[in-house]
Formats: structure tokens, C-alpha cells, sequence
């Protein structure tokens, strides 16, 4: 059929910003007439005429409710604007890390290859009619777009007056495998539906060894869940761990991909991830079966990972660590070397220690995943991570769930490659407590004060400033709440310099840090009309054999006490204790 083009008179919506992540709002918000549009028009003139016209886009998500619409609107207005052709994941299902790997490795029957996508996720958030919903647009190299454009996009959703659509062309069949095409007034356009999983199965293939960990999944001594908290990741949990890894199906939780995540919250840690954390041996009650060596959960849309061992939770930040420790030897894609390791500022140290025992380039970068592409697309860069549960590497440009449980199966099978028919296999925790007394231990948490009064929360950040200026001043304050802590030796407001394209990113967070390599960091977040959210991370770092065994509470007790008294956090937010504790 003939599509024609229609030019749809708009109005700007107020607060159309987008992050790091995109846009993200209640479905209630998406669903206003032309809302949904006017973005996405946006998005099309930042990128320009000359990029839009002719391009294969990507346009695909967690499956989160209001996406099937949204595909369909989207594939209408990119026909308008002279894209050539439309990648839709089969159900409109495709991961974030996915869609990275669809951007850059996969080539159409055609030879086409993407030249970007939109994103419908709100990652993390719960879906449903009266939860969230978000779009992102991610660039040619696989990762989302810098604030040069999405400063663009937002500018534009201030002054936008119409958008393009081609309102006469029927909805696509996202349900099944195929091209469907048209004839617009600038020629053929294509929507090819596409099975989810094979782009990124292959990717992974290329990565792991495969074989090794079939032999781990299958031996009798070893057992395994992995739970995909109704998000995206089920769709690739059967292929991955079953299919091809001969895991059980029964080992798979929560595997089915729903538009409101069952009901649940889609963020894979302690609180959240209910049922995995009881079947692993951590919930409150202790039930009669013995649990899995090892378990994981991602994400809504699979960019996060949690792994666990038998009543053991590994912190992101040591994750990150062990992977890039035991990377060269256990997994294929790494045989030749690391070219450096990044981690975001407030995610512990553990990583900074792995980096100077091995002589690895190291880089402290702001949070926000888009710092780490700009080292990875310059070769600087082959394994990053995040305290907030994200851990990635070189093979695409975002955080990558199910990479992550792969890297833990690769190291668990590489120390058991001996061992399979042994009594006892080396396990999560014996990896972790080996790390800790080869690198040291870095105890950590994180108090997160959510919704605490604006102005409250910018006053406590200028005191934490100004109180900087004399160390001396600070360490008498120390030694006064607490004489067994270690002295401050620097601290300041942390400030990146990109070393890619000299950007510099100020305002990232306030650090005190201490001579025995602890740190205390303050950062605020989201100054918002809800008020803001004041995260205090504190980390104490200890070397001593026979101290690397206490529990996190215990050890970091004294360090807690002292932030929480130097930063007068009581006396500015009127807290007497945090929102959430991770």
C-alpha cells in the first residue's frame, strides 16, 4: 500500500528531559494525546535530516505496558520521516544490551546495518497502567546518546509545533517473523520483525566458552537459578541456560516476560528479588531445601545483574573486581589482555586494587553509563562496573545482566574445571573470600534519604564543602566521635575530565578520604519536585587476614557513626535514619 505523510499540529508538554536513561514518566503522562509524539519528533530533528532520512532504526524494549502502542506509533512517524526501514524484536521484546548488540553486529538480508534505536524501558521501575514507562535513544556505536543530543531533543520538545506521520498506515504484526512493506512518498519502507534472542545468543557464543560452562550447569554437584523478575531476560534465560547450556527449566524463576512484571518491582536486589533471595538461603525465614550454588536476577529490561551464592550475596562493587581479576584466564573474549578498568566514583574501591596488583589502566568516572562508551570506543577500557548493580565490558556499549552471570558461570566453571567430580566444587563464597585475602576487603553500604526537603539537602552539601577546607579542622571533629577511625588525608568534590574529549563533568559527588583507603562519599540526586535523594556511601577498607571475615555491619559501624555525625545528617534532613540501606 501507498502511505501519505500528515503534518499533526502540537504543542510543547512541559518537562520532557531526558537523562542518561531517556525519559521517564508515569504511563499516564505517555498516554496524553501528542505527548509520545512530540518526543519522538524531537528526537528526529536533534539527530538531523541527513542522519533520519534513509536509516535503519531499532525500535524495541522491555515489553513493559503501553509498548506494543508505542512500537506502532513510532514505526508510523519514522515511515514520515524517511526512514528507510524498521528492526522490531519479535513482540516488540528486545534487551537494552541487546539492542546494543543488534545496533552493532547484526547485517540485514538486505546487507542493512542500524544506525540506532529507540529504547522503550523504564529499566528498573515497576510497569503497568499506573506505573512507569520510558524511551531512550541510543546512538550508531550501541550506546545512548550524548547530552550534546539530548540537549538537543529537549531544547527542541520546548518550541516543537508539529510532527510527521503517516496516519493511513495499517498497525504491523510485531507477533511474527517478517518484512512487511510500503511505498511513501520517498519510496520503499520496510518493517522487519526479527527473532529477539539469535543476535545476542551468537554475540554471547563468541564470548564464552560455552563448553565449559554446559559442563559446570550439567554436573550433579552443581545447581543454579536464575530469575528474570517477569522482565525482558526471560526471553533469553530459555535459549541461554537451557537450550544451549543444559541447565534445567526448572531452575528458570519468574521467566516469563510480563507488562507489569507480575505485579513486582523489576530491580534485581536483596529487597526486591524475593524469591530468589529465599531459595538462595538469604530470606528471613530458612526453609528445608538446601539452596543452589549459585543464583542471579536481572532487570526489567536485563541491563542490571545480582549474583548470589548459597546464602552469600556479592556486592556489585566486588563483582566487578572478580570479574576483571579472574577475566584473562576464564573467559575467551579477555585471552589477550585487558585494555584498562573503569568503575563509576561512588562504587567501591575493590576494583582500584585489582587494577594496581595487575598493572591495569584505571579509570574513576562519573555515574552515568555513557562515560564508560567514550573509554571503550577509544580502546581504553574492557571491563566496567557500578555499585548499582550494572557490570559490563567492551563487547556492546551498556550494562549487561546476563553477560554478567555468564562472567560468574566462566569463572566458577574455570576454578572447577578439575573438580567436577570431586566432593566438594569450589563455591561463589570460597571465589569471593579468596579474592578478599589476595586484594584485601572493601566493607560497604549505601543510605540512601529519599525525598528529603531541597533546600535541607543543598545545605548540608555547601556545609560538607566548606568544611573541607581545613582537614585539620575535620580530623579533630573525627577523633572526637570516634578515635579508632583512620585519618583524613583528602577531600574534595569530585570533578571528571574525560580523557577522550576533555569534557569535564563537575558537582559528581563530595569525598573524604581516609590514609587506610576508606572513603566517604555524599552525592545528591534528583532535586525534583519530590525533594531530593542524599546517598551516603561508606566504605572502610581493611587488609588484616583476620579481620576480612566480620560481618559489613559490625565492621563498618565506626566509620558510619562519623559520617553521620560530621555531616550533621539529623540536624539538616531531620532524618534519624535512612529510606533504603543496600
Amino acid at each position: 500500500m501507498v502511505f501519505k505523510v500528515s503534518r499533526v499540529q502540537s504543542t510543547p508538554f512541559e518537562g520532557q528531559k531526558p537523562g542518561t536513561s531517556g525519559l521517564r514518566k508515569k504511563v499516564k503522562v505517555f498516554v496524553q494525546p501528542h505527548y509520545l509524539h512530540n518526543f519522538v519528533q524531537s528526537t528526529f530533528n536533534a539527530l538531523g535530516a541527513d542522519v533520519v532520512r534513509g536509516a535503519t532504526l531499532v525500535v524495541s524494549g522491555d515489553g513493559r505496558y503501553f509498548s506494543k502502542d508505542a512500537v506502532q506509533i513510532i514505526i508510523k512517524m519514522a515511515a514520515a520521516n524517511g526512514v528507510r526501514r524498521i528492526w522490531v524484536g519479535q513482540n516488540s521484546l528486545l534487551s537494552t544490551p541487546a539492542v546494543s548488540a543488534v545496533i552493532r553486529e547484526r547485517v540485514g538480508a538486505d546487507g542493512s546495518k542500524a544506525n540506532g534505536a529507540f529504547i522503550l524501558t523504564a529499566s528498573h521501575n515497576p510497569g503497568g497502567p499506573n506505573e512507569d514507562f520510558g524511551i531512550k535513544y541510543n546512538m550508531e556505536n550501541g550506546g545512548p546518546a550524548p547530552e550534546g543530543i539530548t540537549d538537543k531533543i529537549y531544547a527542541n520538545t520546548t518550541t516543537i509545533n508539529e510532527y510527521l506521520i503517516a496516519e493511513g498506515l495499517p498497525d504491523v504484526d510485531i507477533s511474527t517473523i517478517g518484512l512487511t512493506s510500503f511505498t511513501g512518498p520517498e519510496g520503499q519502507f520496510d518493517v522487519d520483525v526479527f527473532d529477539s534472542a539469535s543476535d545476542y545468543v551468537k554475540l554471547m557464543k563468541s564470548i564464552f566458552d560455552f563448553e565449559s560452562i554446559k559442563k559446570l550447569l550439567t554436573s550433579p554437584n552443581f545447581t543454579f537459578c536464575y530469575d528474570a523478575l517477569h522482565g525482558v531476560g526471560g526471553a533469553y534465560a530459555q535459549r541461554i541456560f537451557v537450550e544451549e547450556l543444559g541447565a534445567q527449566e526448572s531452575s528458570l524463576l519468574n521467566c516469563v516476560p510480563k507488562e507489569d512484571f507480575g505485579g513486582g518491582h523489576p530491580d534485581p536486589n536483596l529487597t526486591y528479588a524475593k524469591e530468589l533471595v529465599a531459595r538462595m538461603g538469604l530470606g528471613k525465614t530458612k526453609g528445608n531445601q538446601e539452596p543452589p550454588e549459585f543464583g542471579a536476577a536481572s532487570d526489567g529490561d536485563a541491563d542490571r545483574n545480582m549474583v548470589l551464592g548459597k546464602r552469600f550475596f556479592v556486592t556489585p562493587s566486588d563483582s566487578v573486581a572478580i570479574i576483571a581479576a579472574n577475566a584473562v584466564q576464564a573467559i575467551p573474549y579477555f585471552s589477550g589482555g585487558l585494555k584498562g578498568v573503569a568503575r563509576s566514583m561512588p562504587t567501591s574501591a575493590a576494583l582500584d586494587v585489582v587494577a594496581k596488583n595487575l598493572n591495569l589502566k584505571f579509570f574513576e568516572v562519573p555515574t552515568g553509563w555513557k562515560f564508560f562508551g567514550n573509554l571503550m570506543d577509544a580502546g581504553m577500557c574492557s571491563i566496567c562496573g557500578e555499585e548499582s548493580f550494572g557490570t559490563g565490558s567492551d563487547h556492546i556499549r551498556e550494562k549487561d545482566g546476563i553477560w554478567a552471570v555468564l562472567a560468574w558461570l566462566s569463572i566458577l566453571a574455570y576454578k572447577n574445571k578439575d573438580n567436577l567430580g570431586g566432593e566438594k566444587l569450589v563455591s561463589v563464597e570460597d571465589i569471593v573470600r579468596q579474592h578478599w585475602s589476595t586484594y584485601g576487603r572493601h566493607y560497604y553500604t549505601r543510605y540512601d534519604y529519599e525525598n528529603v526537603d531541597a533546600g535541607a539537602a543543598k545545605e548540608l552539601m555547601a556545609y560538607l564543602i566548606k568544611l573541607q577546607s581545613s582537614l585539620g579542622e575535620v580530623n579533630n571533629i573525627i577523633k572526637g566521635i570516634r578515635s579508632d577511625v583512620s585519618t583524613v588525608v583528602n577531600a574534595d568534590e569530585f570533578e571528571y575530565k574525560d580523557p577522550v574529549d576533555g569534557s569535564i563533568s563537575k558537582h559528581q559527588g563530595i569525598r573524604y578520604l581516609f590514609e587506610d583507603g576508606s572513603r566517604l562519599v555524599f552525592r545528591l540526586s534528583g532535586t525534583g519536585s519530590e525533594g531530593a535523594t542524599i546517598r551516603l556511601y561508606i566504605e572502610q577498607y581493611e587488609k588484616d587476614p583476620s579481620k576480612i571475615g566480620r560481618e559489613s555491619s559490625e565492621a563498618l559501624s565506626p566509620l558510619v557513626e562519623v559520617a553521620l555525625k560530621l555531616s550533621k545528617m539529623q540536624e539538616f534532613t531531620g532524618r534519624s535514619t535512612p529510606t533504603v540501606i543496600t
